[in-house]
């Protein structure tokens, strides 16, 4: 099974930046898909942006330019930068991968365990 590791998250004031970060790992090929959801207390989680394997974006509305997803597909690693945070950011995020071909297999819909991001007004 391929791992999903976050990291990144922090409390930060309205208006600041922060970059998260998640590495790929477990004898990976190489991924399709990838992306980040949130998913604030209370609230069912929701896309905050995804990439394709050739760099095409997409992001949802509450998000657009503000954030900018980021892939290596060398590295098996997948980025967000989030500027202008709000409190309304406040949520876990989390690393998505919708098909990773490692040396064992295929692995569908993989989630990292979430990273906290908290922004405070």
């Amino acid at each position: 099974q391929v791992q999903l590791v976050e990291s990144g998250g922090g409390l930060v004031q309205a208006g600041e930046s922060l970059r998260l970060s998640c590495t790929a790992s477990g004898n990976v090929l190489s991924i399709d898909g990838m992306g980040w959801y949130r998913q604030a207390p209370g609230k069912q989680r929701e896309l905050v942006a995804t990439i394709t394997r050739g760099r095409r974006p997409n992001y949802a509305d509450a998000v657009k330019g503000r954030f900018t997803i980021s892939r290596d597909n060398a590295r098996n690693m997948v980025y967000l930068q989030m500027n202008s945070l709000k409190p309304e950011d406040t949520a876990v995020y989390y690393c998505y991968a919708d098909k990773t071909f490692t040396a064992r297999g295929i692995d569908i819909d993989s989630w990292g365990q979430g990273t906290q991001v908290t922004v405070s007004s």
